[in-house]
């Protein structure tokens, strides 16, 4: 098609961090059709793709609301200087002609992710400093115009489609369209049984042991201590597996009380994640909210069975057995991974055909919507 100004606006121009690093190979795709393509952001963090121009507004105020102001107040000044053809947000931006909408709205975030915290004092406190948060007050704002039905919504899962339809019902004229990120699955693939030894050896999993394994940098909102839990209610062959996150001292302390410190083993950061798919056999993400796990769709391309939970935009490529809607219900969690790890190995994953995802299904989204000559701002 004939070349078109494109503004792509994020706070970060990088590629550390999930919808960074989508964003930049958005921006280097669209560029390579040929599309004079900018990159409004506060900052930028290592170059830029060829053919990119970004447009760095900075990020003042010192506070983080104030820093989100700024770059909300600044980047849509420039988007309306700029008198591009099309606009795609993948924040908390003004305006724009397309919303990308990776991880649904906060309302929904906050209910779902509180239910992670025991109830109690600690629960009642999160609740207490996000509502008291000015940053929070103000993205409540810009959700509301951003959902006001002025601009094309893409959520990144049918279950953020859903959660966003719940929270502003006004959206069910005009629902938001999907467009799945699809990983680089083709770095997963089944190891043959030498391997799968190899690698077993590799994470020093007993022979004849069950390893469960899972993978979070936030233990609480993964479910991470009910997970425990269950394992202690599973025979002493079974045992635990945490690939990344912070600090492990009071998941252990609650593996201590429950007996079971000696199976459940925190590796930190884990740099391949394959092998790590390949030692284990049976993956466990009983998170409280997750828009689209990666880590499940990996697993499962490694050819390793995959327990997740209804509040997991990628449990919809799972079997309907290997999802629950308790993920803090350890006796259901223990009889799943029981199963689960009966289970024969698959043969791996394969990006389902009709269901649309990655980048090349965003340019060809936003070049029809240029098509249509819609142009709004």
């Amino acid at each position: 098609m004939n070349r078109r100004r494109i503004a792509l606006l994020l706070p970060r121009l990088g590629r550390y961090g999930g919808v960074e690093q989508f964003a930049w190979h958005l921006a280097e795709a669209l560029a390579q059709r040929g599309h004079e393509v900018d990159f409004i952001c506060a900052r930028k963090e290592g170059e830029a793709p060829a053919g990119v121009r970004p447009v760095v507004v900075g990020r003042k105020g010192g506070l983080k609301v104030l820093k989100a102001l700024h770059y909300l107040v600044q980047a849509e000044r420039m988007r309306r200087r700029g008198d591009y053809d099309l606009t795609v947000s993948f924040g908390k931006t003004w305006e724009q002609d397309i919303l990308r909408v990776g991880g649904g709205p906060l309302s929904t975030f906050w209910q779902l992710s509180g239910e992670a915290w025991p109830k109690g004092p600690r629960r009642t406190l999160k609740c207490l400093t996000r509502h008291l948060s000015p940053y929070n007050w103000l993205t409540h704002i810009i959700e509301r115009r951003q959902y006001d039905g002025h601009c094309k919504i893409i959520c990144v899962s049918d279950a953020v489609r859903g959660w966003t339809l719940q929270a502003f019902p006004s959206l069910a004229a005009t629902p938001p369209e999907v467009i799945y990120n699809r990983p680089q699955l083709e770095r997963f693939t089944p190891a043959p049984d030498t391997g799968r030894t190899a690698c077993r050896e590799r994470f020093s999993i007993p022979a004849g042991h069950v390893a469960i394994g899972t993978a979070s940098s936030n233990f609480i909102l993964k479910g991470v201590g009910h997970l425990i839990h269950a394992l202690s209610l599973l025979p002493p062959h079974f045992m635990l597996l945490v690939a990344g996150g912070r600090n492990p001292g009071p998941f252990m302390d609650v593996a201590r009380k429950l007996g079971v410190s000696d199976r459940v083993r925190f590796l930190g950061r884990v740099d391949d994640m394959p092998a790590f798919y390949n030692a284990i056999d049976v993956f466990a993400l009983n998170t409280f909210y997750d828009a689209c796990s990666n880590a499940v769709l990996e697993a499962l391309a490694c050819g390793t069975p995959a327990l997740s939970t209804t509040r997991n935009g990628s449990s919809r490529f799972l079997p309907e057995a290997w999802v629950t809607d308790a993920p803090d219900d350890p006796a259901d969690l223990a009889a799943r991974l029981a199963a689960l790890a009966s289970e024969e190995r698959t043969e791996g994953f394969a990006w389902p055909e009709d269901v649309k995802a990655g980048i090349p299904a965003w340019v060809e989204r936003i070049e029809r919507e240029m098509e249509s000559g819609i142009r709004r701002g």
